[in-house]
């Protein structure tokens, strides 16, 4: 009897009982389906080596005869050692079992056996891990050559749940639906789904497996892409959408006013934003830009265009001090247009609070900037028309959406100065319009920027002194406040110390971090920006949006402990004067990975360069260090390794879409699953 994968109970599957179901729920296998699509998240081979030939210290597989008994030595509570001799062809090797004298009465000599374990080539030792019978008919091309290995839950051990997916396999394989169209399959020459599933649980070799995979990550590519893709177009489609109808020649008088002409890549952005602004569809636009490139600006632009149309604009930031930042460079721009603003974080007394409020719900406040506190409840916007968001990966799904629902859907700004690789912008923001701004404004130098071991601190230093000198001004960021006993790393408090120490009464050294109270932070950067605190030793607080023009010099202090896009975004907090600026990285990586980080920051200045090969470090899941960023979880596809592929799948999902393929019945199976991935989402189903 036919049944339907994806609602058949696991329970059901002969063997497996509410025990067995209640471990497999813990990997949240719940159906048929969910059982046949739990995926191997590796594959061990066990195809036989010649130890002759075998690299020390590395796994390998071999057949041999036992020719010793198997002795167990004890030393310690539940410590044991189990040894014995096992002759493979002409070498006679020692096997070394810890904690299983259990295996003393299942090995016998004479038996044929084959184990699996570290080589030690010096020692001729094997320390094992497992082992097989052999039975007297097997040989090796009898073997497993590739042997699945799945992740498991406390109490549920490899061999079982093996032996329960094989009853399920055995059950439902022949019931495997297929959601590719017949014309995709043979465009990219893929194998079925059912071959494709039988591959990934029981590959035969390499080859297979490998068609297996490559089937599954343009599956799950294009599935995802889909999803993007119908999102954007019913966001654009969807009843409601204002049109943001400013006054054009107002709008130029505004952009003549600034202090500098817009660059060649801010024209064409403002161009793509204000577009979207006057269409009757909703704007949905992230805004990438290299730090200092000049987002803000732009952002100003979009807000004078939705106050001119008689809108409210809000732009929401993470955190406190960014939010004060925007708010000293909006007010400097839009009040000489009698445009007001104000500012809201959690340190905005109830008196204020309370008359922001008031003046936001009669329409009295054209401009709000702040934290989270702009969604809070009790925060009734007038008409609101424009919604941004700065560095918008910072905040939660449900935040930026809390946002959104502040206004009869406002056109929506994302804005961001961690430059985003063009996979996961594909994936994190493929419902979303692009704008890039990929030219830094005239006069900027870049920066110069060089590796320095702590031993030669005192060369630092003695450069630092001489920009001090010039009138210039400096930063020095460390990765902890405070003394840690858990990791030898600089702390801010100590750094300060040794900074006062070395300088002296002569230069005015500041200290800044995450737990000053607001006012402490605010009066600090407000002594730096006026020139009266020439240095500031300082946590990441000041990563993001802290501008200082005067400051020529960035010294981070044990720089392998931040990630590259860290490291770029704090290197952005200089060079955005007209003077010559550095960044000294300060570190004695250990590490291969921590060295070519050091290497990569020296050689390149530009932040989508930096981002591609942090992600090509790092990988997709860490990149934001966020799991709410949108970076979706797959089973099968690498968002590094296969992004041609996911190039590939965005392309055929845009067609799809515009083609209106859905609606003929080669598509039927593919849509059905794509309209279920969206009521998940949704929340309309389970």
């Amino acid at each position: 009897m036919k049944v339907d994968l994806a609602n058949a109970p696991i329970k059901f599957v002969k063997g497996i009982g509410p025990s067995a179901a209640e471990k497999l729920e813990r990997l949240h296998i719940e159906t048929v389906a969910d059982m046949l699509g739990y995926f191997p998240f590796r594959y061990e081979n066990n195809e036989s080596v010649d130890l002759s030939q075998a690299a020390h210290d590395t796994r390998v597989n071999v057949i041999g005869e036992i020719v010793t008994p198997a002795m167990v030595a004890y030393f310690g509570p539940k410590r044991n050692r189990l040894t014995f001799k096992l002759k493979v062809d002409h070498l006679v090797v020692q096997i070394t079992f810890f904690n299983q004298a259990y295996l003393k009465s299942k090995l016998n000599v004479g038996e044929q056996i084959r184990v699996s374990g570290k080589w030690d080539r010096a020692r001729q030792a094997i320390s094992a891990s497992k082992y097989f019978l052999v039975s007297g008919s097997e040989t090796e091309s009898d073997e497993k050559k590739l042997e699945p290995v799945y992740h498991m839950t406390e109490g549920l051990k490899q061999s079982q749940f093996q032996k329960w997916l094989k009853t399920t396999w055995e059950a439902y394989h022949e019931q495997i639906p297929e959601l590719l169209p017949e014309s995709l399959r043979q465009h990219y020459q893929l194998i079925d789904s059912h071959d494709a599933y039988e591959a990934i649980h029981y590959p035969t070799d390499p080859g297979v497996l490998l068609q297996a995979r490559r089937r599954y990550t343009y599956e799950e590519l294009l599935l995802f892409q889909l999803k993007m893709q119908l999102m954007r177009q019913r966001d654009k489609e969807q009843s409601g959408g204002i049109s943001i109808q400013y006054d054009v020649q107002e709008l130029r008088r505004y952009i003549a006013s600034l202090p500098f002409e817009l660059t060649g890549a801010q024209k064409r952005v403002v161009n793509e934003i204000c577009g979207d602004m006057r269409s009757v569809t909703h704007m949905n636009r992230l805004l990438q830009g290299d730090v200092g490139s000049g987002k803000t600006v732009v952002a100003s632009i979009a807000m004078f265009s939705a106050i001119n149309a008689g809108f409210q604009a809000a732009l929401m930031v993470p955190t406190e001090i960014l939010a004060e930042q925007h708010f000293a460079e909006l007010t400097r721009l839009l009040t000489p247009f009698n445009i007001s603003v104000a500012l809201l974080t959690g340190s905005t007394k109830k008196k204020d609070r309370v008359q922001l409020h008031e003046q936001l719900a009669n329409g009295s406040l054209d401009v709000l900037i702040g934290t989270h506190a702009l969604i809070q409840e009790d925060v009734v916007y007038h008409r609101l028309g424009l919604v941004v968001t700065d560095e918008q990966h910072r905040f939660g799904v449900n935040q930026r959406r809390a946002f959104r629902e502040k206004g009869e859907q406002p056109d929506v700004l994302f804005m961001t100065a961690t430059p985003i690789p063009r996979t996961l912008a594909i994936t994190a923001f493929g419902e979303m319009d692009v704008s890039v701004i990929n030219e830094l404004p005239a006069g900027r130098k870049p920066i110069v920027t060089q590796w320095f071991k702590h031993e030669q601190m005192p060369d630092v230093l003695a450069f630092t002194r001489n920009e001090i000198a010039s009138g210039r001004q400096i930063y020095m960021v460390a990765p902890l406040i405070e003394e840690s006993e858990n990791m030898d790393l600089q702390n801010a408090f100590d750094l300060h110390q040794q900074m006062q120490q070395y300088f002296g009464d002569k230069i005015p050294i500041g200290l800044m971090h995450g737990r000053l109270k607001s006012a402490e932070k605010e009066a600090v950067m407000q002594a730096f920006e006026a020139g009266d605190i020439k240095m500031l030793v300082t946590t990441t607080v000041i990563e993001v949006g802290v501008n200082v023009p005067n400051a020529s010099t960035m010294i981070i202090y044990d720089a392998e402990r931040f990630g590259l896009s860290q490291l770029h975004q704090l290197r952005g907090r200089v060079g955005r004067g007209g003077y010559q600026s550095y960044c000294y990285l300060v570190a004695d990586p250990k590490t291969d990975n921590g060295k070519e980080r050091m290497q990569i920051m020296c050689e390149s200045n530009d932040g989508f360069v930096i981002s591609q090969r942090d992600l090509e470090l790092r990988g997709a899941g860490d990149f934001f260090g966020n799991k709410q960023s949108g970076i979706p979880q797959f089973k099968v596809a690498d968002l590094v390794e296969d992004y041609r592929v996911l190039e590939v799948a965005r392309d055929d999902a845009m067609a799809i879409v515009k083609e209106k393929r859905f609606k003929t019945k080669e598509y039927q199976a593919l849509a059905a699953a794509v309209e279920h991935q969206l009521a998940v989402e949704a929340g309309q189903l389970d």
